[in-house]
C-alpha cells in the first residue's frame, strides 16, 4: 500500500535524480568529449532508482529523462545513446543477472547490447541522417565496422562489470552514509 509519505518520497526521488540525469545530459552537449560518460553516468541513477523505490519507478524516471532529453539536450547523438542503451540496460540487466546460467546470461547481454547499438547506428545514420559516424567507419577501410563492433563490445563488457561494482559501492558506502546524513 503507497502512503501520502511514501508517495511524496517517491516523487520527490524521482524529481531529484531526473534533474541529475538531465543535468548530465546536459553537460553532454556543453563538454562534447564526455558525451559517451555523461549518459553512463545518468543510466546508473536508475540503479539507484531501483533500488531506492521499484523497476517501474526507475522505468517511469528513465521515460521522463529520455523525453525531456530530446527538448533541453543541445547533443540529441548523447540523447539517443541514453534512450537507445544507457539509461534502460542498468533496468533490464537486474532482469538478465537473474539468469542462473552465466553462458546464457552473457549470451543475453551481448545480444541485447548489439541490437541496441546496431539500431543506434542505423537510427542515426540513416534516421537522423548524423552521418560523420558513417564516414569515420569508411575511413578505418573495409574492416573498420567490424573492428568498431568489436571495440565496443569491449567496452560494454568493462561497463556491465563497473555496474556491478558501482552498485557495491552504492549499497555499501553511499547508501549508508546517505541514510546516516538525512537523520541529522
Amino acid at each position: 500500500m503507497i502512503t501520502m509519505n511514501n508517495l511524496s518520497y517517491r516523487v520527490a526521488l524521482g524529481g531529484i535524480m531526473t534533474a541529475v540525469c538531465l543535468m548530465c545530459m546536459f553537460f553532454a552537449g556543453i563538454i562534447p568529449v564526455l558525451y559517451l560518460v555523461l549518459p553512463m553516468i545518468a543510466g546508473l541513477v536508475m540503479v539507484i532508482i531501483a533500488d531506492e523505490v521499484n523497476i517501474p519507478w526507475a522505468f517511469l524516471t528513465y521515460l521522463s529523462v529520455s523525453l525531456l532529453s530530446l527538448f533541453v539536450v543541445f547533443d540529441k547523438e548523447a540523447s539517443l545513446i541514453f534512450i537507445m542503451f544507457f539509461g534502460h540496460y542498468p533496468l533490464l540487466r537486474i532482469f538478465i543477472s537473474k539468469i542462473k546460467i552465466p553462458v546464457l546470461r552473457y549470451a543475453v547481454k551481448l545480444s541485447v547490447f548489439n541490437i541496441c547499438v546496431l539500431a543506434f547506428f542505423y537510427l542515426t545514420v540513416y534516421v537522423a541522417g548524423l552521418t560523420a559516424m558513417l564516414e569515420e567507419i569508411n575511413e578505418m577501410g573495409k574492416y573498420g565496422g567490424a573492428f568498431m563492433l568489436i571495440l565496443v563490445n569491449i567496452f560494454f563488457v568493462v561497463y556491465d562489470f563497473n555496474i556491478s561494482a558501482f552498485m557495491i559501492l552504492y549499497r555499501k558506502r553511499l547508501k549508508p552514509l546517505l541514510k546516516k546524513n538525512s537523520h541529522r
